[in-house]
């Protein structure tokens, strides 16, 4: 699939394809900002927004979230499941669905929703998923949401970047990202609005740091 083909296909199509066509797209391992965050937490129930091969939400399982994690790749999902299952945890620990999450309902309620680099090249209703799933965070629990303030120098973004084109997706700082959730100010608060960097490996080995995006918003009732 070439580039200037992304914007006409579905996304359910354009993941699966990403996924399928590749004995594994991510490293396995925790996104650390989110460990790092998460970590001052009480653990409770929580739900993984487009969960990938499952990497945050083994993690989430292991230090005792009752996790809920969702992709809309088949593919993906079954590798996250494998990891999980080499790793003993069970379904009451960790469950993973395969779902669209524009379409996806859910009437659990939740600690705490995550959501890591919810970015896509292809259609995606973002602002509209994390509104949605805000609606199912428990008073005192948190919506967490890590997006890349920036594209990486691996990235045909960051060529668009230098070229003085506008980058799809956008990359948001922390007041945009507030601003696009939206959320009632009686009813939420922002613990958590600020850029972080971390070191990162590109795929072909590339060493860099990146900026990412972290906005950790509290329900207060």
């Amino acid at each position: 699939m070439t580039n200037a083909g992304w914007h006409d296909v579905a996304p359910a199509d354009f993941w699966e394809e990403r996924y399928a066509g590749t004995q594994r797209v991510w490293s396995g391992a925790v996104n650390q900002t989110m460990a790092d965050v998460v970590s001052s937490l009480e653990p409770g129930r929580a739900l993984d927004l487009g969960c990938g091969e499952g990497g945050d939400a083994v993690w989430l399982a292991e230090h005792g979230w009752r996790t809920t994690a969702v992709d809309i790749s088949p593919t993906a999902i079954e590798r996250a499941q494998a990891a999980a299952s080499d790793l003993g945890l069970t379904e009451e620990q960790l469950q993973f669905e395969a779902a669209d999450l524009s379409t996806w309902t859910d009437e659990t309620e939740y600690d705490l929703v995550t959501a890591s680099f919810l970015h896509s090249p292809v259609a995606l209703s973002r602002t509209e998923i994390l509104r949605a799933v805000a609606q199912r965070v428990l008073p005192g629990g948190h919506l967490l949401v890590i997006a890349h303030a920036g594209p990486p120098p691996w990235s045909r973004h960051h060529h668009q970047h230098e070229a003085g084109e506008t980058p799809t997706p956008a990359f948001p700082t922390p007041d945009e990202q507030i601003a696009e959730l939206a959320l009632a100010p009686d009813d939420w608060t922002p613990v958590l609005a600020e850029v972080r960097r971390r070191d990162a490996v590109g795929p072909d080995g590339e060493q860099a740091l990146l900026d990412d995006t972290v906005v950790l918003m509290r329900r207060t009732r």
